[in-house]
């Protein structure tokens, strides 16, 4: 999904709610005004699979967050499954013994919204826009060597498609994968709550839809990934 066309579309038409996206027992995990309520499954999991660096959050034994990458197998559950792994050295592995809650937060695009942007006049207060999923479940544990190299092989290769080198996961010696593999442990989040907030000013008026898109096309970029990584190596 481009980017532009997910603010784009979102600010212009909204998104329309068509379907129940989490179990009456999970426990929201968000405040989210109506307007701002995404419900349509298909664009909630399309969002996770192109911001799919998420935090992982978890609160027993101790409040843990760990950033980490994933992949969404869609059609594993109710809502869909989410795979990812973290060090074996992490103590928030704890919390994957199938009973504990997690949840997956994934962020996408976001930025601050001046009052002068708007068509409207009178007194008026700056904003911040944004775009989150959190999909909320229980996490299991993936140790075993064969299931850790499945989850490992689908993660390399969602990230790795859109690479021109070509690495081949599957090409390295078994006893280095497995050597690499005692040292993380995997898991399992099968999603039992979907909640997708997306403020960005899709219930405004027309005119002020217009002027946000504008003035977003004309702010100053954000750094790139490039140039804020050289600005730290030359710290």
């Amino acid at each position: 999904m481009n980017r532009r066309h997910l603010i784009a579309g979102l600010a212009l038409a909204g998104v329309e709610a068509n379907a129940q996206t989490g179990a009456p027992e999970a426990a929201e995990s968000l405040y989210i005004l109506k307007p701002q309520l995404v419900e349509d499954r298909r664009f909630l999991h399309d969002f996770m699979d192109e911001f799919a660096f998420v935090e992982l959050v978890t609160v027993s034994p101790t409040l843990r967050i760990t950033h980490v990458p994933v992949w969404l197998d869609r059609a594993a559950g109710a809502y869909g499954t989410i795979h990812g792994h973290v060090s074996r050295q992490n103590p928030q592995r704890a919390a994957f013994d199938g009973k504990q809650t997690g949840v997956a937060v994934f962020r996408g695009p976001h930025g601050y919204i001046s009052p002068t942007w708007n068509a409207r006049t009178g007194n008026s207060v700056p904003t911040w826009n944004f775009a989150v999923v959190h999909a909320t479940g229980k996490l299991r544990p993936v140790e075993g060597h064969a299931e850790l190299n499945a989850l490992l092989s689908r993660l390399v290769a969602k990230f790795e498609s859109g690479e021109p080198a070509g690495y081949d996961f599957a090409s390295l010696p078994d006893s280095y994968k497995n050597s690499m593999m005692n040292s993380i442990i995997g898991f399992d989040l099968e999603i039992e709550l979907l909640e997708g907030k997306f403020k960005l000013g899709q219930d405004h008026s027309a005119a002020d839809k217009e002027n946000l898109l504008k003035h977003l096309a004309d702010a100053k970029p954000a750094r790139s990934f490039r140039d804020f990584t050289a600005s730290f190596y030359e710290r």
